[in-house]
């Protein structure tokens, strides 16, 4: 998820969250790996269920319109293109930051909601990091 967040950062997990309120695009979301529930992945949700999305040249397009997204850091994009897919009720499409090594719904689909436990909140760990996760 760079460059948001950095390998062995620490971070607070609000795991209540989305017991009262729904995911929305944008959330920091932590979730089970589908192929190994015991694995943790941290990604960037996209795809909201319903939602069309595609990826043209690298840009996200949702529902035919282009996602504004100011978290990216232009060296780690990937310049690919990926056909449209409609995110299945209950899913969502989620991409990490560091789009030119995330292995993310581009490659394994939309994740099952059943799967999202969390969202990151705070990072504690580095204190050159402290502070809210966005």
């Amino acid at each position: 998820m760079a460059p948001q967040l950095v390998t062995r950062q620490r971070l607070l997990i609000n795991k209540f969250l989305y017991k009262f309120k729904p995911v929305v695009r944008g959330d920091i979301v932590v979730f089970r790996f589908p192929d190994d529930m015991s694995r943790s992945y941290i990604k960037r949700v996209i795809g909201l269920p319903g939602d069309k999305v595609a990826i043209q040249d690298g840009k996200v397009v949702i529902n035919g319109k282009i996602l504004n997204e100011p978290y990216l850091a232009l060296e780690h994009l990937d310049q690919g293109s990926y056909p449209t897919v409609e995110i299945p009720p209950n899913h969502y499409y989620v991409l990490g930051d560091h789009r030119d090594s995330s292995y993310d719904s581009r490659h394994r689909g939309a994740i099952n909601q059943k799967t999202i436990y969390g969202k990151a909140v705070f990072c504690y760990w580095p204190f050159n990091l402290l502070g809210m996760v966005n």
